[in-house]
């Protein structure tokens, strides 16, 4: 209705097995990444993680930097080169999303929307080998 209405989500693809991990946000900041780090700690509890990410400007904070500095022992931090949405994995979950979820689709409420990217984001998590293909020059 004249309004482009969005959702903020973050977005984790463990490659060699597209396991998938996602947290609708109200904001993306410093904070909230964090928190969301903190998540895929406990969800991939005990194992060593990689975690490759992009340049957004709350990726860069010092107080993520910190945090990571902290849990050095668990996770490694990885950032790719800016502007080079080509080489993060994760752009194509997000383009399968669109294609399948939300492509020439209106949406009159933000619950409609959460609700249809839940429904698409939970069939990639059930199904992880529908999206392996998309996936395989990271692997």
């Amino acid at each position: 209705m004249g309004q482009r209405n969005t959702l903020k989500i973050f977005g984790t693809i463990e490659l060699y097995c597209a396991r998938f991990l996602y947290q609708f946000q109200e904001v993306f900041n410093a904070e909230t990444y964090i928190e969301y780090l903190e998540k895929i700690l406990r969800h991939y509890y005990p194992r060593r993680i990689h975690l490759i990410q992009d340049n957004a400007s709350y990726h860069k904070d010092k107080d993520v930097w910190s945090w990571f500095s902290d849990h050095r022992r668990r996770i490694e931090v990885h950032n790719l080169p800016p502007y080079s949405p080509e080489l993060n994995a994760l752009e194509r979950i997000w383009h399968h999303t669109r294609l399948h979820g939300t492509h020439n689709r209106y949406f009159p409420t933000q619950d409609e929307l959460r609700s249809t990217l839940t429904s698409t984001f939970r069939s990639i998590q059930r199904n992880p080998t529908q999206v392996q293909g998309y996936l395989f020059p990271y692997q």
